[in-house]
């Protein structure tokens, strides 16, 4: 996550001492260059007092006045390319979400809670989706993108429009376009969400280790 503030969205980026975090309607993901104590007092006056941070699955530990907000074990999954072979029809019935979907996939968020997602989340990348007689029932889109690679992030359905193969289609339309630039596909997901494991097992992606995220409050 770091890489991502570091590079590619450092242009989104608030940044103090050796501290970075998100723009406040970007992101709540923070990071801090190490795990000293002056890395965390950075950060701390970067995000002000009792404010969130979402250190992601950064193992670095904060010192012990800030307070714990949660643990969520998952994984974090890379594609590696034997998925089923069609990605030319993915793209079928997918369209494109820009700033005046914002209202649209906020509300689909809302009502799935896929992740978090704030009223500039969208500017982090590429978002895709699917409608239904003019609703968005499903969504999915880019978030971090470390150096050669981006991650699939937002993947949801509204309840209604389950099982009718959504977010295969959109998953594989974002592989599409992330392969196309010459990155590598990545996501992540929670141990508990094993329905979304075996579906982004099938669409050809694997396992590269097991992640604990976590996220803190300012002292």
């Amino acid at each position: 996550m770091g890489e991502s503030l570091r590079s590619r969205h450092a242009h989104l980026a608030r940044r103090y001492g050796r501290a970075v975090t998100y723009l406040p309607e970007v992101a709540t993901f923070s990071a801090v260059v190490d795990s000293e104590p002056q890395a965390w007092d950075d950060l701390a006056r970067l995000l002000g007092p009792s404010e969130f941070a979402d250190m992601f699955s950064s193992d670095a530990t904060p010192p012990a006045d800030w307070e714990p907000v949660f643990t969520l074990e998952g994984r974090q999954m890379i594609w590696v390319g034997d998925g089923p072979d069609d990605r030319d029809r993915a793209g079928v019935g997918v369209v494109e979400l820009g700033a005046d979907s914002v209202p649209d996939m906020r509300a689909l968020i809302a009502s799935t809670r896929p992740g978090p997602f704030w009223p500039r989340t969208h500017e982090l990348g590429g978002y895709l989706g699917i409608r239904e007689h003019g609703t968005l029932v499903a969504m999915a889109g880019e978030r971090l993108r470390p150096p050669g690679w981006t991650e699939i992030s937002a993947v949801c359905t509204a309840r209604e429009a389950r099982g009718r193969g959504h977010a295969a289609r959109l998953v594989l339309a974002l592989v599409a376009q992330i392969t196309a630039r010459g990155e590598r596909p990545f996501l992540h997901v929670a141990e508990t969400n094993t329905g979304a494991i075996a579906l982004y097992e099938r669409l050809g992606f694997r396992t590269r280790k097991h992640v604990t995220f976590r996220g803190f409050r300012t002292p």
